[in-house]
């Protein structure tokens, strides 16, 4: 049943988001990447597994802004264990309310204990407020 799944990698990536406003960027993509996850930025090379993010996050804060986003669509394949969801992030800076808005996309994959982790996640920044 295709059905059973519905609405949930939309669900789990509110979660991340709602992990991402409340404890920070850091901890939040450090729970939910899997074990080879990969991240795509700008103007760096592929991030590739849990520990490369470790090294790159620490030493760094996360507390002068906050990354948020909010989901727009959920795909998860037939088999039920691949899906993506994208949407839109914001991220805002503590300190001068500056909000910076962008797309993004993050693929999902279900892990042997039932958790969905995502295994790539990249975005883009520049969103105008008037292309809403």
């Amino acid at each position: 049943p295709k059905n059973q799944t519905a609405g949930f990698l939309l669900q789990t990536d509110r979660d991340f988001s709602a992990m991402s406003v409340k404890q920070g960027m850091h901890k939040a993509f450090l729970y939910y990447i899997a074990d080879e996850g990969v991240i795509l930025r700008n103007n760096s090379f592929p991030a590739k597994g849990k520990k490369t993010l470790e090294e790159r996050f620490a030493g760094k804060s996360d507390s002068a802004f906050v990354l948020s986003w909010e989901p727009l669509f959920e795909k998860i394949s037939e088999t039920g264990d691949l899906g993506y969801t994208y949407g839109v992030h914001s991220n805002t800076n503590r300190l001068t309310g500056e909000v910076i808005k962008g797309t993004y996309v993050t693929i999902w994959q279900k892990q042997t204990d039932g958790s969905w982790k995502f295994v790539l996640d990249t975005g883009t920044q520049g969103l105008s407020e008037s292309s809403e």
